[in-house]
């Protein structure tokens, strides 16, 4: 990871603030497997406090760690009263049935490059590109992954960058050049620098 945090230092002097701020670079990394996510499902949306009192909830319904099983024996209403949406509901139980049915297969995706991996995920029901991003940067540990959809990461760009309104997509895309090919370790700090111990 030294590597990484070099290039990024020597190509950005925004980011090598941001870097020597938030400290050690220490991304909390996932099994890239069910339980994961569905955890990421839960906290589409959701503050993490709530997220994670739900996502607690679900696993003392289900059963930790997580399976198609535990959740295709819970009934949608009993999901409904764990505090998931119905919405939620309906994709975790959709990615519950694209597993047990090998329709999505976990043992298979770090095989695949990272467009395989999004067409994949994104066949479930509430599974978008964010969620894949996600997937892709905290369980698959994939390098180089550019959540440009992700609002803290738009809201870290135009603090730290002193854009008087939110980047679009392709401005990101564009200033995310210079960090290839560790976006994701960018990106990781780029979340850090919102958090009050980065004084920023």
């Amino acid at each position: 990871m030294t590597h990484a945090i070099q290039h990024l230092r020597r190509n950005d002097p925004i980011l090598a603030r941001i870097i020597d701020r938030v400290g050690e670079f220490a991304m909390r990394y996932r099994p890239a497997d069910f339980d994961c996510l569905v955890r990421s499902i839960v906290y589409q949306q959701l503050s993490g406090r709530v997220a994670s009192v739900i996502f607690g909830r679900l696993e003392g319904a289900a059963g930790s760690p997580l399976t198609p099983e535990g959740i295709l024996r819970l009934r949608p209403a009993r999901m409904r009263t764990l505090g998931l949406s119905a919405a939620k509901t309906a994709y975790i139980r959709d990615l519950a049935r694209h597993t047990r049915e090998r329709r999505v297969v976990f043992e298979e995706l770090p095989a695949l490059d990272d467009a395989e991996v999004i067409e994949r995920l994104t066949q479930v029901k509430g599974i978008g590109t964010w969620t894949a991003h996600m997937f892709l940067m905290f369980a698959l540990r994939r390098p180089d992954v550019l959540p440009t959809g992700d609002l803290g990461i738009r809201n870290a760009i135009r603090k730290a960058y002193g854009l008087k309104e939110l980047p679009a997509i392709a401005e990101i895309e564009a200033m995310a050049a210079r960090w290839r090919p560790w976006c994701s370790v960018a990106s990781w700090y780029l979340w850090r620098s919102l958090e009050g111990d980065a004084n920023l």
